[in-house]
């Protein structure tokens, strides 16, 4: 570890953002806020208030935010989240600029709006977890197309800005009555710009070997082109595994070394 930051500012938080100018936004879902940082933890800016949560389902911001993304203009989404089913655009300055969605399983509605990227064309895309799909959106928040063949999609990294490729962690099934079925994860599921299936890593149940995935929550690819993949295993262990104990140690990191 070469440095670690927010002890004092974190409830609990969920995911976090760099951005071009290398500061980074952090969304704090337990309490309910966006933080802009420096690369050493100096807070910059936070939307939404501290501690102060808009009512559960209400659509305002927010509660429990989950993820966030910068247009081609400079804008901020927030997906918003686990207590709503909302994204919200604001410009640099701070100014709610507008919010879509809500509950449902119609195009442009969520179930879980759990993670959000943005290429430099504009479209954004919403991993719609409990939906077990991804939309794709205009950044006026105009339904565009939905991407059904994953499942419970949970981590959702963009790589690279045009014509990007996607690497989508799954959840998989938790569930008693599916459980044990093959090949529907949990996973990484690669996807071109258009939603293409790529190619797909893991195996065909959940496992603690190399290469298997538990709960993969969320992704990202270092300069060389490995993947890294952080997972819940700890609090999705008895969902995954029930009945089995609990290792002492649950892996929760994975480097996955770039294949040429």
């Amino acid at each position: 570890m070469l440095q670690d930051w927010g002890k004092e500012l974190f409830n609990r938080p969920h995911a976090v953002h760099l951005a071009p100018d290398e500061t980074i936004w952090c969304t704090d879902e337990g309490d309910h806020v966006v933080y802009r940082c420096t690369l050493d933890g100096a807070l910059l800016s936070t939307l939404g208030q501290k501690g102060a949560p808009a009512p559960e389902f209400s659509g305002e911001p927010f509660n429990r935010p989950t993820q966030t993304a910068l247009t081609p203009d400079g804008d901020i989404l927030v997906a918003d989240g686990y207590g709503n089913a909302r994204v919200h655009k604001y410009a640099p300055d701070g100014r709610r600029l507008l919010s879509w969605g809500e509950f449902g399983t119609d195009p442009g509605q969520f179930n879980v709006v759990h993670n959000i990227a943005c290429d430099a064309d504009g479209f954004v895309y919403i991993a719609d977890r409990e939906n077990y799909r991804i939309q794709v959106f205009d950044t006026a928040g105009k339904f565009v197309t939905q991407w059904h063949n994953l499942f419970r999609p949970c981590g959702l990294y963009m790589h690279g800005t045009r014509q990007p490729i996607f690497f989508v962690g799954e959840l998989g099934p938790f569930l008693a009555i599916n459980r044990r079925y093959p090949n529907i994860g949990p996973r990484i599921s690669i996807l071109n710009h258009k939603g293409e299936l790529l190619g797909r890593l893991g195996a065909p149940h959940a496992g603690t070997e190399d290469g298997t995935f538990i709960a993969p929550h969320t992704l990202a690819i270092d300069s060389h082109g490995d993947l890294y993949v952080g997972e819940v295993s700890y609090s999705a262990w008895d969902h995954v595994f029930p009945g089995a104990p609990r290792p002492r140690r649950i892996r929760s990191l994975q480097k996955l070394a770039r294949v040429s």
